[in-house]
C-alpha cells in the first residue's frame, strides 16, 4: 500500500509566485513556511532582516511586501503524524486561517488536522496567500 502525498495547490498569483507552480508536492515533513526576511535594499522593518548567507528556517518563503505584515518569520508548518496531516503553528503573530477558523494568533500557537480540500489562508482574511491543501497518491 502506498502512502499518500500531501500537495499546496496555489490559489492566488502570489501564492502560485511563492511555490514557483501551481501545484507542489510537499517533500518532507515537517514542512516549514514562513515570510521571506532576507530582502534586498531598503526595508521598513529592517530589524527583521536576515543575513543572506544565513540557513533557511522555511523550506518555503512568502513574499509579504505591504506595510503591514501579515505573515511571520516561522509561521506555521505542515507536519505528518497518526496517519493525518496538521497544520502546526509557530507561534506567530495573525495566525493561520483553515477552512474559516483561525489557528494561533498573537504567538500562541495551536494545531490542526488538515482535510483534503482545506482551504489555508497566511495570516488574516487580508493576506494574499491563500492555498488548497490536497491529498493524493
Amino acid at each position: 500500500m502506498s502512502e499518500l502525498a500531501a500537495f499546496l495547490k496555489a490559489l492566488t498569483p502570489e501564492s502560485k509566485a511563492s511555490l514557483g507552480a501551481q501545484l507542489i508536492k510537499i517533500p518532507s515533513y515537517p514542512f516549514r513556511i514562513g515570510r521571506e526576511s532576507r530582502e534586498t535594499g531598503s526595508s521598513l522593518f529592517p530589524d527583521t532582516r536576515r543575513r543572506q548567507d544565513s540557513s533557511p528556517n522555511n523550506d518555503l518563503y512568502l513574499f509579504d511586501p505591504g506595510k503591514v505584515l501579515n505573515i511571520s518569520r516561522e509561521h506555521f508548518q505542515i507536519e505528518q503524524r497518526n496517519g493525518g496531516f496538521f497544520l502546526v503553528d509557530r507561534n506567530s503573530m495573525c495566525g493561520t486561517i483553515v477552512e474559516g477558523e483561525t489557528i494561533g494568533q498573537g504567538r500562541n500557537g495551536g494545531a490542526k488536522q488538515l482535510h483534503d480540500g482545506d482551504v489555508i489562508i497566511v495570516g488574516t482574511s487580508a493576506s494574499n496567500h491563500i492555498f488548497k491543501f490536497v491529498i493524493g497518491s
